[in-house]
């Protein structure tokens, strides 16, 4: 039995999953929501976390009496950043992946190393939303804080700091915090160095499913774990999403709605965009690469259209009456710039907006709006695919825009490429319970467990009709964004 935990933003939810690939039980616990106190930025108490992911296993473990877990694995929000101090005690909450407040920091980065250069060193240009930069903005803002940080960390692995007392990162996680120098998968020295980091604040690199430290009994005590039980790397959310869902091979794309969206495709090499529109990071699986473009407030723009005008609304009740309006939305467009833009703009100041509204158009065309916009926002990153020539052989799609059949309907039409819904799309603390399964030995590799655990329920054709009007109405999708940032100044 192998013990997926995925300390996420919003919960940390922990697995069961026995060695067919199956899961046996799961329980989640929500976390406090994060905090803002100021316009754009946004923490989290790394203890809350730990709380949390104590009160998920100790559940998880009570649904199945005398249960033995053989091994854990992790994954979680990416790219936030934890400080402690020489104890290995929080000195701030953490900056986590959404905080926008590090403009000034990406700016001086690209500055110091030149953005091309940056871009050679980790595959990728300086973001608002990686660790470094927010490591950065304390270094400028909060000296005395940084003078006595001894350890970095990512989210999920301050959890596994707490469960067995050691500092590991994995290489995939590691990739979103521009310390990385990705290509090799090792650190990058000159990175660094340059950006003033001391490389004994980093945390020692692990392949995602090498076993890289085990419970300890204080953890133990609390968790209801066996003191000496094994813990695989893990990876970040997005990468260990992507071994539950079986994205390892070439060609392999996923498209997946959370909160924020992710287009997902494997690679055998690190390929790398010059203008760094998509990420390139190690995959979860050894040897191989991957690219993704994120999409910020993808599931979040449904939940933001509920909360302003359908309070109460079951988001059921809202996409049935989206789905009687026609593909299109008779014209009205929706930019998800709620949160700014990464994919393919790089632009935290981005600003949504609904471009096209009548008095014909009422509630249905607002959500089919917002369905749309969103798809489209994920389709600019496999337009880059084409451009760079990362081939796309199929596509599985994940998250809570997986569950919704209209959803659904509407991204194999916009993506033009016919989809796969899996049996049970259970999402990173799966994908974390298999390499932890890969970790002990149960299966020899992860494309093995994968093989072993994941069947595909069903596959939707785009609408010959749908894609024909999507294709005319992604063409002015794409005029609205420049057409906001001249209105912006």
């Amino acid at each position: 039995m192998f013990l997926g935990l995925d300390v996420g933003t919003g919960g940390t939810r922990a697995v069961l999953v026995d060695e067919r690939g199956r899961v046996v039980a799961s329980a989640s616990e929500e976390h406090i929501p994060f905090a803002s106190p100021q316009p754009g930025w946004a923490e989290q108490d790394p203890e809350d976390w730990w709380r949390a992911a104590q009160k998920a296993i100790r559940d998880v473990i009570a649904t199945v009496p005398g249960v033995e877990v053989d091994a854990v694995g992790l994954t979680g929000q990416m790219h936030g950043a934890v400080l402690l101090d020489a104890q290995g005690e929080v000195l701030r909450p953490s900056l986590i992946w959404c905080d926008q407040r590090t403009d000034a920091q990406c700016d001086w980065l690209h500055e110091k190393f030149g953005r091309e250069h940056l871009i050679e060193l980790t595959a990728n240009p300086a973001l608002p939303n990686f660790t470094l930069t927010k490591l950065l903005w304390v270094k400028e803002h909060e000296p005395e804080i940084f003078a006595k940080t001894e350890h970095i960390l990512c989210p999920k692995d301050y959890v596994r700091f707490r469960l067995t007392g050691t500092y590991a990162i994995d290489v995939h996680e590691a990739s979103g915090t521009l310390l990385l120098d990705v290509a090799n998968r090792r650190w990058s020295k000159e990175v660094a160095q340059g950006a003033g980091i001391p490389e004994s604040w980093l945390p020692e690199l692990f392949e995602s499913p090498e076993i890289c430290a085990k419970v300890s009994p204080e953890a133990a005590a609390v968790t209801g774990l066996t003191a000496g039980t094994p813990v695989a790397a893990g990876a970040g959310d997005q990468g260990a999403g992507a071994v539950g869902m079986g994205i390892l091979q070439p060609g392999s794309v996923s498209a997946t709605i959370g909160t924020s969206g992710v287009v997902f495709a494997a690679t055998a090499a690190p390929t790398r965009d010059p203008l760094g529109r998509m990420h390139t990071f190690c995959h979860a699986v050894p040897g191989r690469w991957h690219v993704m473009g994120v999409t910020q407030a993808a599931g979040l723009s449904l939940r933001w259209l509920r909360e302003t005008i359908a309070s109460g609304e079951s988001y059921d009740q809202l996409t049935a009456e989206a789905a009687k309006i026609a593909a299109g939305s008779d014209g009205l467009l929706w930019t998800p710039y709620l949160l700014g833009e990464r994919t393919p703009h790089l632009d935290s100041q981005a600003r949504a907006a609904f471009v096209g509204i009548t008095a014909g158009h009422g509630r249905g065309h607002l959500v089919r709006a917002v369905l749309e916009g969103v798809a489209y926002s994920l389709k600019d990153t496999f337009t880059l695919f084409s451009e760079l020539g990362i081939p796309v052989k199929g596509v599985r799609l994940g998250g809570g825009g997986a569950r919704s059949p209209l959803w659904r309907s509407v991204q194999a039409s916009v993506y033009g490429y016919p989809v796969d819904v899996l049996t049970a799309e259970e999402g990173g603390a799966f994908g974390a319970a298999l390499l932890a399964g890969v970790g002990a030995g149960a299966w020899a590799d992860t494309d093995a467990a994968c093989a072993a655990a994941i069947e595909v329920a069903e596959q939707i054709q785009p609408d010959a009709a749908a894609v024909a009007r999507y294709a005319e109405g992604y063409k002015g999708f794409r005029q609205v964004y420049p057409a906001l940032r001249n209105i912006r100044g």
